[in-house]
């Protein structure tokens, strides 16, 4: 028999309470970044509306009609894509997966900006096929498993569903069970 001395209890403690303030310092940066997303996106407004930005720094030049829209295009893709990688990395929920979908499109549209590419936003979508291509069969899979476990169903019955023919109507009713 264990027997609980006074203690290891404290030791257990000081565990729990150590990994509750990082969990806490963690949640709150989460909820800082979500927070002033709003504002990060308008920092555009405050880059000049020249194609070249020169300081005593640093000078720099755009192919874009100017760097406040560079800024602009900046910011509309990359904000979008930090709140979706912020959502991917705390969803505790099956599906999170199918996140990576528009995690994708906008990481290959905020590439094109950065590469300042005059095909801007027209051929991600050849890039994104691949990857849905894989990831929607996948979460599908990983639905019928959970369905599978949580009804109780054998994977043989699915199949044979799977191999009925149904008209489109019946097919798309059979989603939504």
């Amino acid at each position: 028999m264990l027997k609980m001395t006074k203690q290891n209890n404290k030791l257990t403690d000081q565990k729990y309470q150590d990994k509750g303030k990082s969990s806490l310092i963690h949640g709150g940066i989460v909820v800082l970044l979500i927070a002033i997303s709003p504002f990060l996106f308008y920092l555009y407004e405050s880059f000049p509306d020249t194609q070249i930005w020169e300081t005593s720094i640093f000078t720099i030049e755009t192919s874009y009609d100017s760097m406040y829209a560079f800024a602009w295009y900046l910011s509309s893709k990359s904000i979008p894509l930090l709140l979706l990688l912020i959502w991917f990395f705390t969803c505790k929920h099956w599906w999170h997966w199918i996140i990576l979908v528009p995690i994708s499109m906008y990481a290959f549209q905020l590439w094109g900006i950065i590469n300042e590419s005059n095909s801007m936003d027209e051929v991600e979508i050849y890039y994104v096929i691949p990857l849905m291509m894989i990831l929607i069969p996948s979460v599908y899979v990983i639905r019928a498993k959970l369905f599978d476990k949580v009804r109780g169903n054998d994977l043989k019955a699915f199949e044979e569903e799977l191999g009925q023919n149904r008209s489109l109507w019946q097919q798309i009713k059979d989603l939504f069970k």
